[in-house]
């Protein structure tokens, strides 16, 4: 059997991928800014499970969520900008609406971008850093009993199978038909799930899961779908505006045109493979009566 991995190791891998990537966050580079708001994701799945003092985790906690948050504001647009340059390659829309929505959106994103530096300086990101490597050098230097070890690592399991039960019920309340913000949860309730077993195979010292590429390559549907609904909803905010140009308003609506169909045939394989992830819900979700109770008691460890 492997050796497990201890609180002390999932929480130095993770604050490091997140401090990794700050020097390039000043520079404003897209891989940077995406990647740090990844690492505050997975920092913010591992805090409530740590078992350091309350007041800290929920303080740290609030911390990484408004890194998550204002990351998100500018990776979005970030995001934007890349499909509209994918869309310009790929010469199927002309190029007068493709600027047009290109200008809209870049200055979104410098706007964004201006916020982020003046209500998030870096300073604030290496601030949480350095609290979050005070909380790892504690973890290293605490010798843990047999029964702190079974706790956190039954909080981990309490975690995932929460998480796959609140996938479960996004996923139903989606259903098959296409809902935009329904399978926006669904995108939401599945990250959260696969960063949770990350956690559990990490902690058991597992090598690889293959639920986990389940997760990814889903994950990735839905990123591009959300990706596109977004756009959408770009375009027919400047449509709104309406320009005198009607060659223009043209393009425009040749460009929902396409996202649209684009959607279409990303949410048919969703509802094609998600049996899938339904199956991994399943799996995590705490179908074995065997360790029912011990998640119950470390429900409250996890929440």
């Amino acid at each position: 059997m492997p050796p497990s991995r201890h609180r002390y190791d999932l929480l130095r891998k993770r604050l490091d991928a997140f401090t990794r990537m700050l020097p390039d966050i000043e520079k404003g580079d897209v891989h940077a800014v995406h990647r740090t708001r990844v690492a505050s994701r997975r920092l913010r799945e591992l805090l409530p499970i740590l078992q350091i003092e309350a007041d800290s985790a929920r303080k740290l906690g609030r911390r990484l969520r408004r890194i998550t948050d204002g990351l998100g504001s500018v990776r979005e647009l970030d995001v934007l900008t890349m499909l509209l340059d994918e869309l310009h390659e790929s010469g199927r829309h002309g190029s007068s609406g493709l600027s047009r929505i290109a200008t809209t959106v870049v200055r979104e994103r410098n706007a964004a971008r201006k916020r982020l530096r003046t209500k998030m300086p870096v300073a604030e990101l290496w601030r949480v850093a350095d609290k979050l490597d005070g909380a790892a050098q504690e973890l290293q230097t605490d010798i843990e009993s047999a029964k702190r070890e079974k706790a956190w690592r039954w909080a981990i399991e309490a975690r995932v199978a929460s998480r796959a039960e609140r996938l479960s019920a996004a996923m139903r309340d989606a259903g098959a038909v296409y809902l935009a913000e329904r399978l926006h949860a669904v995108r939401i309730a599945l990250k959260k799930l696969r960063y949770a077993v990350e956690l559990g195979v990490e902690a058991a010292g597992e090598k690889r899961n293959p639920h986990l590429n389940t997760m990814k390559q889903m994950q990735e549907i839905l990123g591009h779908l959300h990706d596109r609904q977004v756009l959408i909803d770009r375009v027919r905010q400047i449509q709104a505006g309406s320009t005198a140009d009607l060659r223009i308003e043209r393009e425009l609506e040749g460009i929902v045109d396409g996202l649209e169909d684009e959607c279409r045939r990303l949410h048919g394989r969703y509802v094609r493979d998600r049996a899938s992830i339904a199956a991994v819900c399943v799996r995590f979700g705490g179908a074995s009566q065997a360790g029912s109770a011990r998640r119950m008691a470390a429900r409250r460890i996890a929440s």
